[in-house]
């Protein structure tokens, strides 16, 4: 090494809790359970690409946090005496997105990931010391764009496919476009990559061409590891705030707990860029933070999470339910929750399909925000999420409409949003309007809206259209099995009658209890939920006390 990596480089601020400093008895807690060990400058303490790499503590000297060691050597922060080492993936047990190379001699104190484990269990304040600087850490990389590559057209199918599943699963990742990165094009030759096999990912210690998203979750360590039980107490299919609070309790009263889901847990509440009304949390939180803090607490209490993992069947034997998934395996479970949630409905329009992923989308993330960056954007939809989006992507956005069909955003939008949105020049909102065309070549360019009270048109620039309209429900792969209202969504409890309840005898079904004993129904997907995070969540917390109860019956 020519020169010590990071030369110039200084220690970042300990800004939301990133980078702080263990005091002298925090320090003797992890030399107690770990190994203090001299190192040398160019040691590599772990690399890219490493799954189940060890937890560190600079005692003294300096370690470098590095991207693309060896080549790239993209330094990304300094690590100088008394900080840890490590992000979320410590705990997770995926792979390092980044090395760690010592730039000045000095120890360290090295200790297994089971002993991080034990720690974080056993001592409340350390644990929210390392939660909290773990979470800020892997914010941090996903604005840095560190971690895996993927590299491919903004108008592949394929290349939005696998950059929302990074998105939505928090997974820092750097995406290089063929269509304007001179870079990318040049990267895979170097590779020996054709045009036809991206997109392509880069990371760890190969190249994926095309890979589908399991395969990618399985490179980067994604859920539980390892086979099921033959037969699970309970199972959860959906993983947004409902699935993730039965997951969580589930696991803490003892029951054998799986939860899965299709492409990230979080659910629609995941996609929202702010949450402002959720208890707890009086400054707000994102969808996705508040997920990721979900998971984390519940796979430390027991809990396994799968993604992706898509349930696409039902079959029961002798009152055991199994779950048919996409990929062909199946999840066994004595009780199954049912957490699938609802998707937003898909306007009626010419040629939608050609502009989803290079113009429409139907979530507001920091990864739809970069894309549509300085460009104008409309937003169809009179509810929260509808609103969220507004104050979020006014920040980033050119110009930013929000069109209604309706005279009054008041109806269906909670009052502090719309008086967020009334006080904001940045966003202009159209009434009585409706979307009835979408322009452009290759990608959007313009959306046709019509007065829906004199139908006059007019055309509106737009790069970015964001649906919110109305909500389908996750059901079609429990047709014929339980009953549902003429929406689709899943009948509970006191609303179920007549033949539907041959199955309980004499017996009445438990509140959110579905047509079939033993499976119930929680958040978005029940006939009549309150289409809010905090009910959601008390649902899924209440529907495991309901499985004790439907378990000790039989």
């Amino acid at each position: 090494m020519s020169q010590p990596l990071g030369t110039g480089v200084e220690e970042p601020a300990n800004r939301h809790g990133a980078f702080p400093r263990l005091d002298d008895e925090q320090r003797a807690v992890f030399r107690e359970a770990g190994e203090v060990r001299a190192v040398q400058p160019g040691d590599v303490l772990f690399q890219e690409g490493d799954a189940g790499y060890d937890f560190f503590v600079v005692e003294s000297g300096a370690v470098a946090i590095v991207q693309g060691y060896g080549h790239e050597n993209r330094v990304i922060a300094v690590h100088g005496p008394h900080r840890f080492l490590g992000e979320l993936g410590v705990l997770t047990g995926s792979p390092a997105y980044l090395s760690a190379v010592v730039r000045d001699a000095g120890e360290v104190i090295q200790l297994s990931p089971a002993g991080l484990r034990t720690i974080v269990t056993e001592d409340e304040e350390l644990s929210n010391l390392i939660l909290q600087a773990f979470i800020a850490r892997r914010a941090r990389l996903i604005d840095l764009g560190a971690g895996v590559k993927v590299v491919g057209s903004r108008y592949s199918r394929d290349t939005q496919r696998l950059r929302e599943f990074l998105a939505r699963n928090r997974m820092p990742h750097q995406w290089m476009d063929l269509e304007d990165d001179e870079e990318a094009e040049t990267l895979l030759q170097v590779l020996g990559v054709a045009a036809s096999e991206t997109p392509v990912v880069i990371g760890g210690h190969g190249v994926m061409r095309n890979p589908s998203n399991a395969e990618v979750a399985e490179l980067l360590g994604l859920g539980s590891r390892g086979a099921p039980p033959a037969l699970c107490d309970l199972v959860i299919v959906g993983g947004g705030p409902a699935g993730l609070a039965a997951a969580l309790y589930g696991a803490s009263e003892g029951l054998d707990t799986q939860a899965i889901d299709a492409v990230a847990f979080g659910g629609q509440a995941g996609t929202s860029s702010r949450i402002e009304n959720y208890l707890g949390f009086p400054t707000g939180i994102s969808g996705s933070e508040l997920a990721e803090r979900a998971g984390l607490q519940a796979r430390r209490l027991g809990a396994r999470l799968v993604v992706p993992a898509e349930a696409v069947g039902l079959s029961s034997d002798n009152g055991h339910y199994s779950v048919q998934l996409s990929s062909g395996d199946v999840v066994n479970g004595r009780t199954l929750i049912v957490a699938t949630g609802a998707q937003y409905r898909k306007p009626d329009l010419p040629e939608l399909e050609r502009y989803e992923g290079v113009g429409v989308y139907y979530a507001a993330t920091q990864a739809e925000a970069q894309r549509c960056a300085a460009d104008p954007v409309l937003i169809v939809g009179g509810g929260n999420s509808a609103g969220q989006a507004a104050l979020f992507l006014s920040q980033h956005a050119s110009s930013c409409r929000l069109i209604i069909r309706g005279g009054d955003l008041g109806k269906s939008m909670s009052r502090y949003l719309v008086d967020e949105i009334e006080r904001l020049e940045r966003v202009e909102v159209l009434t009585q309007r409706e979307i009835v065309e979408l322009r452009g070549e290759s990608a959007l360019e313009a959306v046709v809206v019509a007065d829906t009270s004199t139908g006059e048109r007019e055309e509106l620039e737009a790069k970015a259209l964001f649906v919110f309209i109305g909500a389908v429900p996750h059901t079609d792969w429990l047709r014929g099995h339980v009953a549902m209202d003429e929406h689709c969504f899943l009948l509970t409890g006191r609303d179920i009658q007549g033949e539907d309840l041959a199955a309980y005898g004499e017996e009445l079904p438990f509140f959110l209890e579905t047509s079939r004993p033993g499976i119930f129904a929680v958040g978005d997907v029940h006939s009549g939920s309150v289409k809010r995070v905090a009910s959601a969540v008390g649902e899924g917390s209440m529907a495991v006390r309901l499985v004790h109860q439907r378990l000790a019956t039989r």
